[in-house]
């Protein structure tokens, strides 16, 4: 008695082609099948051989690679008046698959801004959060208003008239000390620095210092 032993996934595999009725590599078969069902790919070569080997589907050979496919006996002859009606299914349920997508990506759109959305709560929240803020702003406006030490105008004005008067002053005196300075420099043997070291004088420079532009 010869007994032939059953591949896992046989009859799956053998459901899967008759319902697609496409030809398939035994690598196709494995990666749409495998996800779902858990076959090994060992297991979907041996079970498609073996299909093949009992005519179960028909396999061809193009170079190294083998295609299976479903037995074109099992199914009925098809005159013209079905494949229109097939044709006219299939752009049918393209257009019906089209709109539906489209749909899908506008319910998208919408989830995704109600998801950025704030909530009532998050509103509330908000909101609660920015009179506080107000109310701190006001108050903080409030001790501006009644507070009796503003400079007037004529105040700032006089503040900026006698700052121009200073810095123009010392522009004037800043010449004159480098006048000087350079005068005494023609007769000194030393450096400027090691001059300046000597008398013990400190440039703006050295303090850092930069005179306003105006």
């Amino acid at each position: 008695m010869l007994l032939i032993s059953i591949h896992p996934g046989t009859s799956l595999i053998l459901a899967y082609l008759n319902e697609k009725n496409r030809p398939y590599s035994a690598q196709d078969v494995f990666c749409n099948l495998q996800k779902q069902h858990g076959l090994g790919k060992t297991a979907v070569v041996r079970a498609m051989e073996q299909l093949a080997t009992e005519g179960r589907i028909k396999e061809k050979t193009y170079g190294k690679q083998k295609i299976y496919f479903a037995d074109q006996a099992q199914f009925k002859d098809v005159n013209d008046a079905d494949l229109k009606a097939m044709d006219c299914q299939i752009s049918e349920l393209s257009a019906e698959a089209q709109s539906l997508t489209h749909s899908c990506r506008q319910l998208d759109s919408e989830l995704k801004e109600l998801n950025s959305s704030l909530t009532t709560e998050e509103m509330m929240s908000e909101i609660r959060a920015l009179k506080e803020e107000c109310s701190r702003y006001r108050a903080r406006l409030e001790k501006i208003k009644s507070a009796t030490n503003h400079v007037t105008p004529e105040e700032k004005e006089k503040v900026y008239k006698e700052r121009t008067v200073y810095v123009k002053e010392w522009k004037k005196r800043k010449r004159l000390a480098s006048d000087m300075m350079n005068a005494i420099l023609e007769g000194y043997p030393k450096s400027k620095k090691e001059f300046l070291d000597e008398v013990g004088v400190e440039t703006d420079e050295d303090c850092k210092v930069v005179v306003p532009s105006a």
